[in-house]
Order: C-alpha cells, then structure tokens, then sequence
C-alpha cells in the first residue's frame, strides 16, 4: 500500500491526508484547505458612482472578478438613496456628473457614513483651465485615494486593497468635539 508522504501536496494544494496512529487518517490543518475567491461570500460590499456606464461597467467587472459585491449610482442623489439603505465598506465616486457633483455627495456619504473610504475618480487633467486639481481637492475633502481617468486595472485593484486594508486595520474614530472624523 502506497503511504502519502508528509508535505506532499494534493490537486487542490493542500496536503494530502496521511495515516496516523491506528491506521485512521488524519485530515489536513483548515488553513490548507483553498477557496476560490467568492466561495465564503464577498469581500467587500462597494458603491460605484459614476454618470458614465462604460466606467460603471469596467469597475464593476473588475471588483466583481476580484470578488467583492458591486451597486451602482449613476448620480449624487441616487447614490445617497443607495447609502441610506444600506452599509458600504468603499465608495468609487466620480466628481463630474450631471446635478450633485462628487465633492458635495462625498461630503453627505460622509455624514451618513463617516466612517466609509472614498475612492475620487475623475479624467479632469491636473492644471486644467478650470481650476485647481479637482483630485487633489478631493483628498484635502476626506478622499482617502484618488484615481485619474484613464487608469490600469491594477492601479484600481491596488486602491481597493489599500482602503480596505487600511480601513479593516486602523478603523477612524469619530472626533466629537469637531464634529469630524479622525
């Protein structure tokens, strides 16, 4: 009879199960064994806003693929709509869209959820003629990172995982003497 040998590992990755004493065998340690991404349930729950369907589209591919679950506003108002009903762990927000801008609805997402990250988004190019970089007022606004349009897959994953992380680690606190966030 063939024995598996300790360290060994199996289709799946994890280690095969060996004979113990008694000939009963033994089961592999449960951080062996693999899930792929979804199986336990999303990641994170995101809101994408954003007049723009194609981005919607693209973003909401991305983070789906990557495992998190994904609602979608196409403006400011809708967006509050959306947050009111229920609890985000991240906010993808564009600035310009038609009727309430991005930095006004971060502004409101905020009051109803201080404590949600907010990823700005925009494809205003930095020095433009119509002001200040709008991505860096966003930051100074309480955007925790910011994305300019267009932008690489990996750079948004790569955002993603860092106000998540950054949020799961280090939650902010509420400053109530201010009134803000800390």
């Amino acid at each position: 009879m063939h024995r598996p040998q300790a360290g060994r590992r199996g289709r799946a990755g994890g280690a095969l199960a060996r004979e113990g004493e008694f000939g009963k065998k033994l089961q592999p340690a449960v951080d062996l064994i693999q899930f792929r991404i979804g199986e336990i349930g999303p990641l994170a729950k995101i809101l994408i806003v954003d007049d723009d369907s194609a981005i919607q589209a693209t973003i909401r591919l991305l983070l789906e693929r990557a495992g998190h679950s994904v609602v979608v506003a196409n403006d400011g108002c809708k967006a509050l709509a959306i947050v009111e009903s229920g609890k985000f762990d991240l906010v993808f927000l564009d600035i310009f869209m038609p009727g309430m801008d991005g930095l006004e609805t971060m502004k409101l997402v905020h009051q109803q959820q201080p404590l949600v990250p907010v990823i700005v988004i925009s494809g205003n190019p930095a020095g433009a003629a119509s002001g200040p970089d709008v991505l860096d007022t966003a930051t100074k606004l309480g955007a925790v990172t910011t994305l300019r349009k267009p932008f690489k897959p990996a750079a948004l994953l790569a955002a993603v995982a860092g106000c998540l992380e950054t949020a799961t680690a280090a939650p902010r606190r509420p400053d109530r003497a201010a009134g803000n966030v800390v």
